[in-house]
């Protein structure tokens, strides 16, 4: 980073200030983490030569932050994967059923977003269709921040709510499906060839709300890989050239996911495991009604208190699912 030449390149140069300011993060947080035990050790030595009531329950509780602030310290420095520390394009897609779906899915958008402010990362939206009445019909989210991909792979899968329909007069029970793909964002060092000759490039003019060049301009792009049928589309900036970058960098992250999940599902038939891919197969239920409680049913960890998980507490989630793979 001393180097005259650091800033030539400034997407070399942010690469490497996230990747300095993540392992700094881990050493301030582990010498913190050093200084309470010490203070810790010294209040037990106090405790144990005198009966204070207000000083023991003090040592309780730092003794149970320190175990939760161990845990996630731990978690950190087990992501370890290639790709775990790059930022995490994430895509909700809702299933059938229309409008429920939808509305399923723009409540899976803030989940996700808010979830998202909470670590601190920055959320850019590259792709929004908005629902015929309400919801979304697809939605793609540039999620930035260390380790957010190594974080929200975890929540690759079909999410199902079962609530009571606020669009069905009679007050029926629904249930609702969406898929939620999660993919690292590569950087130009990253190997995934494609030929110019299996894309197809379209343009298109933006929909929603923006600026005067939205809408009158056919600035969004949609990319699609003829031999995998994979597309991509975006349409948040108002270039298309920049656009076309994006879909571009989604089109990389989109067939490295498959390269993976290709590699993956031949691992499973030398093993001889049989896995469903379909509707069928949701890593976790959100049920409003007649009961509240979201299961994950990779880990079976559930939480009772549904208004926290959709305001963004899935921390509890993701790291039982990570610690579950670890240990495979």
């Amino acid at each position: 980073m001393t180097d005259p030449e650091f800033w030539n390149n400034q997407d070399t140069a942010q690469t490497v200030i996230n990747e300095s300011n993540g392992l700094k993060e881990q050493v301030d947080t582990f010498l913190k983490m050093e200084t309470t035990y010490e203070d810790l050790e010294v209040s037990y030595e106090l405790v144990k030569e005198e009966e204070d009531k207000e000083l023991e329950a003090e040592l309780a509780t730092g003794v149970e932050d320190l175990v939760n602030e161990i845990n996630q310290f731990e978690l950190h420095l087990l992501l370890s994967e290639p790709y775990d520390r790059n930022n995490a394009i994430l895509e909700l897609h809702p299933g059938a059923g229309g409008t429920e779906s939808q509305d399923w899915a723009s409540m899976l958008l803030r989940m996700y977003t808010r979830w998202a402010d909470q670590k601190g990362f920055k959320v850019e939206t590259m792709n929004y269709l908005p629902g015929d009445e309400a919801g979304v019909k697809s939605v793609t989210l540039l999620i930035k921040g260390h380790n957010a991909y190594g974080y929200l792979k975890a929540e690759k899968g079909v999410h199902r709510l079962v609530r009571i329909s606020p669009f069905d007069s009679s007050g029926r029970r629904h249930t609702s499906f969406v898929s939620c793909e999660v993919m690292p964002e590569l950087d130009d060092n990253v190997e995934i060839e494609i030929s110019t000759e299996d894309l197809k490039v379209d343009t298109y003019r933006a929909s929603g709300a923006g600026g005067q060049h939205i809408n009158t301009t056919d600035s969004a792009v949609r990319i699609t890989h003829l031999p995998t049928n994979t597309v991509v589309t975006c349409q948040n900036e108002r270039s298309q050239i920049k656009n076309r970058e994006q879909a571009m960098k989604m089109m990389k992250a989109k067939l490295y996911q498959l390269k993976i999940e290709e590699q993956q599902q031949e691992l499973a038939e030398i093993r001889g495991e049989q896995k469903d891919i379909g509707w069928g197969s949701q890593i976790r239920s959100y049920v409003f009604h007649p009961y509240s409680m979201v299961k994950d049913h990779r880990t079976s960890h559930e939480i009772g208190n549904t208004s926290a998980v959709m305001d963004g507490d899935l921390d509890p989630f993701i790291d039982a699912y990570l610690r579950s793979s670890l240990s495979l």
